[in-house]
């Protein structure tokens, strides 16, 4: 059976980076994690990653669509934290934003890595933000150089 899949190396083109402000103290650490991992893998950020900032993790689907309409970018980085609250409105964001993030790499066919966090308190944001727990910016950027990698190799 031929195997197809994306490699991690530096596919050609440009990556969007969406990050949301809102627990940005968190989301810093995040790009942070992202610009690392796409230049240990060959792909300079500061001439072929735009980042673009949004106010918070509901407003990245709609950016990222902008971004990928707009044909500049072989792949969409989203970074975010959204920390549960005693309300519903950490289920309600989650949902629309992976929702989102997911309709517009389908939609658009333009791969979009999710790197937002949905966690419960802080002290695991700030786990998977670049201590114990990994960096998930990192994370997304090797997702989405594997994804544009793919989808080169698929001829897409």
């Amino acid at each position: 059976m031929k195997v197809t899949e994306g490699q991690l190396v530096d596919p050609g083109g440009n990556f969007a980076v969406i990050a949301g402000r809102f627990n940005d103290f968190i989301v810093e650490r995040l790009i942070a994690g992202c610009r690392d991992g796409l230049r240990l893998h060959g792909i300079d950020p500061d001439t072929r990653a735009e980042l673009i900032w949004v106010p918070g993790a509901m407003e990245i689907p709609l950016a990222a669509s902008l971004a990928a309409q707009s044909g500049r970018f072989a792949g969409i980085i989203a970074l975010g934290a959204v920390i549960r609250g005693a309300t519903p409105h950490f289920d309600l964001v989650s949902n629309a934003v992976a929702n989102g993030c997911g309709r517009v790499a389908l939609d658009q066919s333009v791969p979009v890595s999710f790197g937002v966090l949905t966690t419960d308190t802080v002290e695991q944001a700030i786990e998977r933000a670049g201590t114990k727990a990994g960096n998930n910016g990192w994370n997304a950027a090797l997702a989405a150089i594997q994804m544009v990698s793919l989808q080169r190799a698929l001829g897409a």
